[in-house]
């Protein structure tokens, strides 16, 4: 199996210690951040193969941290994991809910491109 690299956003420490760890159980490297700006720093100096933005974040700012990768050029899929129907729908690649779980069951899948139930358009 090849590495996984997964840039974890979330302003809710505990929430995104829960989800990092679960993916570090599966063997996945996790880098998590605390803010956008030390988000950006990571994605700068790092080359992830997922993003991950927590339901801490407010819609604006999981926008802007999409449209900031965005614009560095860069394809590295985005997934905001929301409770909220269509949020992230716009901007990023593939929206969840917040069950790290399931975010882990369906990940190669978005990495590839190639899941339809993560598309912004089933807003699942």
């Amino acid at each position: 199996m090849a590495i996984t690299v997964v840039l974890g956003v979330g302003l809710d420490s505990w929430q995104l210690a829960t989800q990092s760890a679960v993916w570090r159980s599966a063997g996945y490297i996790v880098v998590p951040t605390h803010s956008i700006r030390e988000a950006i720093e990571h994605f700068r100096a790092g080359d992830f193969d997922l993003v991950l933005l927590g339901k801490s974040m407010s819609v604006s700012d999981k926008e802007r941290l999409t449209l900031l990768i965005r614009a560095s050029g860069s394809r590295t899929p985005v997934v905001c994991v929301s409770d909220t129907h269509g949020e992230g729908g716009s901007f990023a690649e593939a929206m969840r809910r917040g069950d790290p779980g399931e975010l882990l069951a369906n990940m190669q899948e978005v990495m590839a491109g190639k899941s339809e139930s993560f598309s912004p358009a089933t807003g699942l």
